[in-house]
């Protein structure tokens, strides 16, 4: 059976594989090789540049056709690489033979031994991944979460004087602001997209088991600690000082948990606003052709938020697993992070699904005014924190004692309850006026 979103067995790559596919050139097989040959072309030009002593003569002038076998790379390419890989058995020795075909091409095969020259893999993977997820991150997942936060800033905007009847345990609460709500989401992942920027893509660039042995030996004139951090400082990552054969992964552990708590925020506001419109406080816009229920023809499913609850939870199994394996290796090194690392691109592929479908449902969503006030005007009982507190301001004794005897008895509590009770009070018409004024559309606090 042929390859297609058909057929493919991960969602990721058959159903959703439109939503997703933004991340196929930092993530995929194709991704993967590319980066690795952009690595190692970046390597061999920064040897010329340091020089050498048998490379202080190359032409500099033919950086520009070493940058093109990256720049310009192919399937082609990348079908070549795995063609040369039935023989050696190995991606990243392919992708170095590849490279010295390329300069053979070029007229320069002398130097073709210093392509990969005192590397092992690692160095080249463990620069490349970490290159890939900081360009991916900065070209497609944070826009889409920059994307969520504009979304949840016009709605706040809109909602900000809505009274909205809060439910603490589930029960009717002090009322709030819409608009307040949603600006809670917003702040909590404002704050952990500064912690995710603050958290330094990490790289490994030091030879077999770290110690630039292989350098040393043949050049043990050259300070490559010195080399090795400029290297991976120009590709934009920071390397890491000491390591073993590979990187410790601690960096991208802590990316991966910032990046569930994210998730996991948007889980939340995802139950919230299923909830709300379970309680008919938002409408959703009906799209003509679509059907809610394969039974029941009155339905408009929330399945926006529900894909999004579903997808950021795939995520977070996947991230937690990342962050928990890859930190540890038997000894110098074991190959189990190799196989857990090409599945770096499934949680962020399924974060990017679950974005894509929380901004279609954001976008369905229309306010149910008359729900909300009705609401508001079955529960007066929430009135009772106010005009409790205030009689606590005028030292009238056991004010809370008072509305817990009144908003507990077993009937509705209503304007009329909450007005005779204001009327039975000791206290100064003044301040039965200002008791009168609450209401559960105007007790609402304050913000900033």
């Amino acid at each position: 059976m042929a390859l297609t979103t058909l057929t493919a067995i991960s969602p990721v790559d058959g159903r959703y594989r439109r939503a997703t596919e933004s991340l196929a050139p930092f993530f995929s097989e194709f991704g993967l090789i590319h980066y690795r040959v952009r690595i190692e072309i970046e390597y061999f030009i920064a040897l010329c540049e340091l020089p050498l002593p048998q490379l202080a003569q190359f032409d500099t002038a033919l950086f520009g056709k070493l940058r093109s076998i990256y720049t310009e790379f192919s399937e082609t390419d990348a079908l070549r690489i795995k063609e040369i890989e039935k023989t050696t058995n190995h991606d990243v020795k392919a992708v170095e033979y590849f490279i010295k075909e390329k300069l053979k091409d070029l007229d320069i095969e002398q130097y073709l031994e210093f392509i990969h020259f005192g590397l092992t893999s690692q160095d080249v993977n463990n620069t490349a991944i970490p290159l890939s997820l900081k360009e991916a991150m900065e070209a497609v997942i944070s826009p889409a979460f920059e994307e969520v936060i504009h979304k949840l800033t016009e709605r706040s905007e809109s909602w900000k004087d809505v009274a909205l009847l809060a439910r603490t345990h589930g029960q009717p609460a002090s009322p709030t602001r819409l608009g307040k709500e949603i600006l809670v989401f917003i702040e909590r992942i404002k704050q952990q997209q500064a912690l995710l920027t603050a958290i330094p893509h990490a790289a490994k660039f030091g030879g077999a088991t770290g110690n630039f042995n292989a350098h040393w030996v043949a050049y043990p004139a050259f300070n490559w600690p010195e080399f090795g951090n400029t290297f991976v400082d120009n590709l934009g990552l920071t390397r890491s000082k000491y390591t073993t054969q590979i990187e410790h992964y601690d960096h991208l552990a802590a990316l991966l948990d910032t990046l569930k708590r994210l998730n996991t925020i948007l889980i939340d506001f995802s139950r919230d606003v299923w909830t709300y419109v379970s309680m008919n406080y938002f409408k959703q816009k009906i799209k003509a052709g679509e059907v809610g229920s394969s039974a029941m023809p009155h339905k408009v499913n929330p399945i926006d938020f529900e894909n999004a609850e579903g997808n950021f939870g795939v995520a977070n199994a996947l991230y937690e697993h990342l962050s928990a394996k890859l930190p540890i290796s038997r000894l110098q090194r074991d190959l189990t992070d190799s196989t857990v690392l090409r599945n770096l691109g499934m949680p962020l592929a399924h974060t990017l699904i679950a974005l894509k479908s929380l901004l279609r449902g954001i976008d369905k969503l229309e306010l149910n005014q008359a729900a909300i006030d009705a609401d508001l005007e079955a529960n007066w009982a929430v009135v009772a924190e106010a005009i409790q507190t205030v009689l606590r301001r005028e030292s009238y004794p056991q004010p809370y004692e008072a509305l817990k005897a009144l908003t507990r008895k077993n009937e509705a509590i209503t304007e009329k309850t909450i007005a005779e009770f204001i009327e039975t009070l000791d206290v100064s018409e003044a301040i039965k006026a200002e008791l009168r004024a609450i209401s559960p559309f105007n007790y609402l606090g304050v913000l900033e």
